[in-house]
């Protein structure tokens, strides 16, 4: 497998490259991630078949460049930013463009966009408000996100594949605002399957910290596996 670092837009992209790609698939990450990268693409590929081109992008500022809007803090004393709408943008002008320019063939390649804690939550919102991508994939998503329940609630997404996952023991906290994680990821995935989406719930074994690259390699896998 092909492995290669470069430059977009001023944000550095890890990029892997299987034989005779079909798929593209992007993940936000930020630097404690990169180190597991190798790991995760490997079980991507061995669990499923299909040819893919993987991007990871940097993320700097996590609580606002993955956000859909402001909101309080929950942990610490930082809040939470509306910077999603210009990472999204970056994406479909950016990069999925140069990642999908080589031929009219790889124009069409299916989007798969993927993310961990808050970069899950960030790919189900673009799910739900760009019609780019054809499957999304929210492992451990931060849907105890101030607004998301009642957001979700009168929306469906763009997408057409969803995956959602959750530890057993996240809802288990004392943190009032992210005990909510499991009704309403539960309430998401019970929306999604009355709507006729093609969506799966899995449930993992552990806390929020159990196995993110696991975790994100299964839901990934089970998206280019589902579309």
């Amino acid at each position: 497998m092909d492995k290669q670092h470069i430059r977009i837009n001023d944000r550095t992209c890890t990029v892997y490259r299987t034989e005779d790609p079909k798929y593209l698939l992007i993940q936000p990450v930020g630097g404690h991630e990169r180190e597991t990268l190798d790991d995760e693409v490997g079980r991507i590929r061995q669990a499923s078949g299909k040819g893919f081109v993987f991007a990871a992008f940097e993320v700097n500022d996590w609580n606002s460049e993955l956000s859909p809007w402001e909101a309080p803090p929950v942990f610490g004393d930082t809040p939470f930013g509306s910077g999603a709408e210009k990472t999204l943008a970056f994406l479909e002008n950016k990069l999925i463009p140069q990642l999908t320019a080589e031929s009219p063939t790889d124009r069409k390649m299916p989007v798969i966009l993927g993310g961990y804690s808050l970069a899950g939550l960030f790919a189900l919102w673009c799910g739900y408000t760009s019609g780019r991508f054809a499957a999304v994939a929210g492992v451990s998503p931060s849907v105890w996100f101030n607004g998301w329940k009642d957001y979700c609630s009168v929306k469906l997404p763009y997408a057409e594949c969803i995956y959602l996952s959750l530890g057993k023991k996240e809802e288990k906290t004392r943190n009032t605002t992210m005990s909510a994680v499991g009704d309403n990821i539960r309430f998401m995935h019970e929306k999604l399957s009355a709507a006729g989406k093609n969506t799966l719930l899995e449930w993992n074994e552990g806390n929020h910290f159990t196995e993110p690259e696991i975790r994100t390699a299964k839901g990934l896998a089970w998206c280019l596996d589902n579309i």
